[in-house]
């Protein structure tokens, strides 16, 4: 099953020093941390801010080449957890026909942002980033669990390049 997630805030994790997205379930508590490169995280912090650049990134000649092929992005899917490895699927339609892209989930997370489509996340992924927490090195893991509980309003949205 589909949980719809919006994206919550983007900011740096404190124990590794790497961008996280943080995705939030549109109809609960449950939030979801996908640790990001700082390239996508930038793409990312870039539509967030609506920070317009002198030239298009790969973000904006996507959503150009998907507007140009007159395809329309119905959603993406945040739908695969290996090996502590996000995977997502774009989904999209053209002349009735549905279409699905595999992609990294930040790319994935940065065109949902620019077509402002719908984000999902298969409820076996957040189930096994649970237990993928569990299974891993339990201070970091615990530390960083408080932290992100301990997140507020504030807090989130805060990134610096």
């Amino acid at each position: 099953m589909e949980i719809e997630m919006k994206i919550r805030g983007l900011m740096m994790d404190p124990v590794t020093n790497m961008p996280i997205v943080i995705l939030k379930d549109v109809n609960g508590n449950t939030i979801l941390p996908i640790w990001v490169g700082i390239y996508e995280a930038n793409a990312i912090a870039l539509e967030i801010e609506k920070v317009a650049t002198p030239r298009p990134m790969t973000h904006d000649l996507i959503k150009t080449l998907l507007l140009g092929l007159n395809a329309i992005v119905r959603k993406v899917v945040v739908n695969e957890l290996k090996e502590d490895t996000f995977y997502a699927m774009i989904w999209l339609e053209r002349n009735g026909e549905l279409i699905s892209v595999d992609s990294r989930p930040s790319d994935a997370l940065a065109v949902a942002l620019r077509l402002d489509c719908p984000i999902f996340v298969e409820d076996v992924v957040l189930n096994s980033s649970k237990m993928a927490g569990s299974v891993s090195d339990k201070v970091n893991n615990e530390e960083l669990r408080r932290w992100l509980e301990g997140l507020n309003d504030e807090d989130l949205g805060r990134y610096k390049m």
